[in-house]
C-alpha cells in the first residue's frame, strides 16, 4: 500500500467503466471512481492502492457536476454519507434515468468492440431499452426480491457499496411496495446472518430468514402462463423482466430457422421461463429440453411444461451436458442437434470456453444467448466467432435501473 491510501485528492473523471464505476488519472495511473460522473471533477478518497495497474477512490464532493447528476434515488447512498457507510446496489442512483441507460449502452458497446473485435457492425448501434412502466416510476419500485445481512449485533440492512460490511438504512426505494414493507429493516436479528425478503408472486411477499424450509413455492405468472418456482429459486428480480425476456426471445428468434422437431435446448433453463417462451411462440408440439444443475428448479421446469408433450428437463452441469452428447450422439441426433435453436442464459461469469466450444461442435442453426454481463458476453462471442457464427441480431434491456447492469440479448448463426 502507498503513502495516498485514505487521503483525498481531485480528480477529472473522463469515461465510464464496467463495474458501475467511473475512470480517472492520478499521475498517469488509471483510478476508479465511484458515485462520479464522465465529465465531472471530484474530490475522491483513495480506498485502495494495492493494484499495480489501477487505484480505486469514493467520492466525497463534487466541484464541477455532471448535467446529467440527480439527487440520489436513496439516501442511504448518497454522498452526505461517508464512503464507508453508503449502502450498495444503487451505484447509478445519482444519474438520469436516460442517462444510465447512455452509459450502459456505451459500456456494452465498449466490450463488444475490445473482446469480440465488432467493427463496423449494427450491432454497435444497439440501444438500451427501459421495461414498460419504469420511466413513469423513475426507475423505482422494482424489485421483488431483497436479500440483507445481519451483523454480529443483530442489526439488519444491505451491505454497504464494494463491502461485506453490513450498514442500516430506513428505506429500500428500488424494491417493490411489499418487499419494501415487509422488509424487517427496524428490527434486530439475532442467530443468523441473512434475509431474504420475497415476493408471493401475488401482491404480498415472504421473509425467509436463514435458509429456506423445504416446500415452499410461489408462483409466477407471466402472460396466460404460470412458473412454480422455489421460494429462494432463482426467478428474474425485475417485477416486468420475466415478461420482457420471454416477448423479446419471441421476437428475435429467427422463425425461418427453427424446426420444432429438432433437438432444441434450452441451457441454464432454471424452471422453465424460455423454453415455455418457444413453446408459446410456435407450438405445443416443440421438442425441447431445458438444462439445469439446480434438481429443485430442473423438478418445477417440468412441472411447469408439463403441457408440451415433448419438453423435458435435465438436471445437469451445462459443460458436462454437452460433452456427454459429443461423447455419444449418434449421427441422427448430431443432425437434430444441427438443425436445433439452443437458448443459452448463463450466469454472470458468462458460458465460457468449454460450452461455447461444445456448441459450435453441435453446430445449432442458431444460438439465441441471454446476457447478464457485457464483458462476458463479448468473451463469449469472440469464440463463437472464431467458430464461424456470426451475430445476426442485438437488443440490450435495463432490467436493473439505478445499477450497472444491463441485460442483451444476441441471436447467433452459422456463417
Amino acid at each position: 500500500m502507498g503513502e495516498l491510501l485514505g487521503t483525498t485528492v481531485e480528480l477529472q473523471v473522463t469515461n465510464v467503466a464496467h463495474g458501475g464505476v467511473s475512470v480517472a488519472r492520478l499521475d498517469g495511473r488509471v483510478v476508479f471512481v465511484a458515485d462520479s460522473l464522465p465529465g465531472e471533477t471530484v474530490l475522491a478518497r483513495i480506498s485502495s492502492d494495492d493494484h499495480q495497474s489501477f487505484w480505486r477512490a469514493e467520492t466525497v464532493e463534487v466541484l464541477e457536476e455532471s448535467p446529467h447528476r440527480r439527487l440520489h434515488v436513496w439516501k442511504a447512498a448518497a454522498l452526505d454519507r461517508d464512503p464507508d457507510r453508503r449502502a450498495g446496489g444503487a451505484e447509478f442512483g445519482h444519474i438520469d434515468l436516460p442517462w444510465q441507460r447512455e452509459l450502459k449502452r456505451q459500456v456494452l458497446v465498449d466490450s463488444l468492440q475490445r473482446f469480440a473485435r465488432l467493427e463496423n457492425h449494427p450491432a454497435l448501434e444497439v440501444q438500451v431499452e427501459a421495461v414498460e412502466g419504469d420511466d413513469a416510476a423513475n426507475g423505482l419500485g422494482w424489485r421483488t426480491r431483497v436479500s440483507l445481512h445481519v451483523d454480529d449485533d443483530g442489526f439488519v440492512g444491505p451491505y454497504a457499496a464494494r463491502s461485506h460490511r453490513v450498514v442500516t438504512v430506513d428505506a429500500l426505494p428500488l424494491a417493490t411496495q411489499a418487499v419494501e414493507y415487509a422488509s424487517p429493516l427496524d428490527e434486530r436479528l439475532l442467530g443468523t446472518d441473512r434475509v431474504d425478503v420475497v415476493s408471493d408472486g401475488r401482491r404480498g411477499a415472504r421473509v425467509v430468514v436463514g435458509s429456506a424450509p423445504a416446500g415452499k413455492p410461489i408462483v409466477e405468472r407471466v402472460g396466460e402462463r404460470e412458473f412454480r418456482l422455489d421460494e429462494l429459486g432463482f426467478w428474474q428480480v425485475h417485477h416486468g423482466a420475466a415478461r420482457t425476456l420471454t416477448e423479446a426471445v419471441q421476437q428475435q428468434v429467427l422463425s425461418e430457422l427453427f424446426d420444432p422437431s429438432a433437438a432444441n435446448l434450452d441451457l441454464y433453463g432454471g424452471v422453465g421461463l424460455l423454453a415455455a417462451a418457444l413453446i408459446d411462440r410456435f407450438t405445443p408440439d416443440v421438442r425441447i429440453e431445458s438444462v439445469e444443475s439446480d434438481a429443485s428448479a430442473t423438478a418445477n421446469a417440468e412441472f411447469n411444461l408439463r403441457d408440451a408433450a415433448n419438453a423435458s428437463a435435465a438436471t445437469a452441469r451445462v459443460d458436462r451436458y454437452l460433452g456427454q452428447l459429443q461423447r455419444d450422439a449418434s449421427t441422427a441426433e448430431r443432425q437434430a442437434l444441427a438443425r436445433a435453436s439452443v437458448i443459452i442464459d448463463p450466469p454472470r461469469a458468462g458460458a465460457g470456453k468449454l460450452v461455447v466450444a461444445s456448441l459450435i461442435d453441435l453446430h445449432p442453426a442458431q444460438v439465441v444467448y441471454v446476457a447478464c454481463d457485457p464483458v462476458a458476453f463479448s468473451r463469449d462471442l469472440a469464440q463463437f466467432s472464431a467458430g464461424g457464427y456470426e451475430l445476426r441480431s442485438l437488443r440490450a434491456f435495463d432490467l436493473f435501473p439505478h445499477t450497472h447492469h444491463v441485460e442483451a440479448i444476441g441471436v447467433l448463426t452459422p456463417r
